[in-house]
């Protein structure tokens, strides 16, 4: 044992790890033992995976004859309650020790993806263990998985609370990513700090983002003009020409179109799986929506009606006499406007930058990415995720949830 004084009495200092089947009144049972001792508790912290209990508590106790005592009553109890108990004293030197880590810098890294193996945890640990990071704690943010009856969303999700010093985060960030495309699994890496408990304000692109498709493409093909189009949009999408070229080369080859297809396109918008689940989650926790499209404020306000999107900046088409002219009204809102959008809408809402989070997959939506608290690339093009803070690739949108910390029965008690 190993004596301390507090308060000029001798006292030891335990930890009693109990494991077994978890039952009710199990860790009043045994609290209720520390207690008839006086025994001071400095920490405790409990874990349940299928009905099986592991379950801490630290204490501090007189020493001789109550230390003893407390420790011969606690396995007579662990006896009778059908479980294992077993102690290991603590110096205070290792205690104070402990103690001091708690100041450490603290981040939390979520995996997530349809199913987690165990390489793919296997590999994102060792990488902490690398960097001389620890792991303080690891929660599942999903539900409960059937192995019988077959889902028709599959996802799964956990969280690591990890604590220390790290030198390079950049080195951090680049093997969590490497390890991303490898096992095809999603990573996000973010420091756990007060403005990630306080997001308030969720930016998303509209096109492949919160819909599966690009609008001025399907638009394209009623014209006649699909592969042109298709082929300059994809050029932008990847960074190969300024967006604002490619924006006006497309408009002029949509010269014509009647303004009846727009509704015709509209209706028929596919929405992103999780798209509905994320936003009304969002809102019922008190955050504010909105669009920044490169697209058209048309189907902006057709999906601030079906989503209840507070916000909508995108561009006008210009429309006379019931057909589209090839032009547009305003500016071209291009990655430089939505970056620009993203500070006028939390300066607005008299919110600092970093309580803000944007969500899109395209070159010009990397601006707004890396200036919001937290940038998400979805299912997005090679250069925006290497580039971008975190990224989903192999779930719907609401497992932007999971970035920000909600386990499910958060959000299914809303359903």
């Amino acid at each position: 044992m190993f004596d301390c004084k507090t308060n000029n009495v001798a006292t030891d200092i335990f930890l009693l790890n109990i494991s077994g089947q978890d039952k009710p009144g199990l860790t009043s049972s045994l609290t209720s033992v520390l207690a008839e001792y006086d025994a001071k508790v400095l920490d405790i912290g409990q874990a349940n995976i299928h009905d099986t209990l592991s379950l801490g508590i630290l204490f501090e106790i007189e020493s001789g004859k109550k230390s003893a005592s407390v420790l011969k009553d606690l396995l007579f109890k662990a006896y009778e309650l059908g479980i294992t108990a077993k102690f290991s004293p603590i110096a205070l030197g290792d205690y104070e020790k402990w103690v001091g880590l708690q100041g450490k810098d603290r981040y939390i890294i979520t995996i997530l993806g349809e199913r987690l193996t165990a390489e793919q945890i296997s590999e994102v640990t060792k990488i902490i263990s690398e960097k001389n990071l620890n792991i303080d704690s690891i929660k599942r943010l999903t539900g409960r998985t059937s192995l019988v009856k077959k889902e028709e969303y599959p996802r799964a999700s956990i969280q690591l609370s990890i604590r220390g010093k790290l030198g390079d985060k950049s080195d951090f960030t680049k093997k969590i990513m490497k390890i991303s495309r490898d096992l095809d699994v999603d990573i996000a890496f973010q420091e756990d700090n007060i403005f990630r408990r306080n997001r308030r304000l969720v930016c998303f692109d509209m096109d492949s983002t919160l819909i599966q498709t690009e609008v001025i493409d399907e638009l394209a093909m009623l014209a006649g003009v699909g592969n042109e189009v298709k082929a300059i949009t994809e050029s932008a999408m990847q960074g190969e020409i300024n967006f604002k070229e490619s924006f006006v080369r497309r408009m002029k080859l949509l010269k014509g179109l009647s303004e009846d297809v727009l509704h015709e396109v509209a209706v028929n918008l596919p929405i992103t799986k999780g798209a509905k689940r994320l936003i009304d989650t969002l809102h019922t926790y008190g955050f504010k929506t909105a669009i920044l499209s490169g697209g058209f404020t048309y189907f902006g306000h057709y999906l601030q009606e079906k989503l209840d999107i507070d916000y909508v900046y995108a561009n006008q088409l210009e429309i006379k006499d019931g057909l589209l002219t090839g032009g547009y009204l305003g500016e071209i809102v291009d990655g430089n406007k939505k970056a620009e959008y993203l500070k006028l809408l939390a300066s607005n809402m008299e919110i600092d930058i970093s309580q803000t989070i944007a969500v899109g997959d395209g070159a010009n939506d990397l601006q707004m990415l890396n200036l919001a608290g937290l940038g998400i690339a979805f299912h997005a093009k090679p250069k925006v995720k290497d580039n971008a803070q975190s990224s989903i690739s192999s779930i719907g949108l609401d497992g932007v949830l999971y970035l920000l910390g909600y386990h499910d029965r958060h959000i299914d008690l809303l359903e």
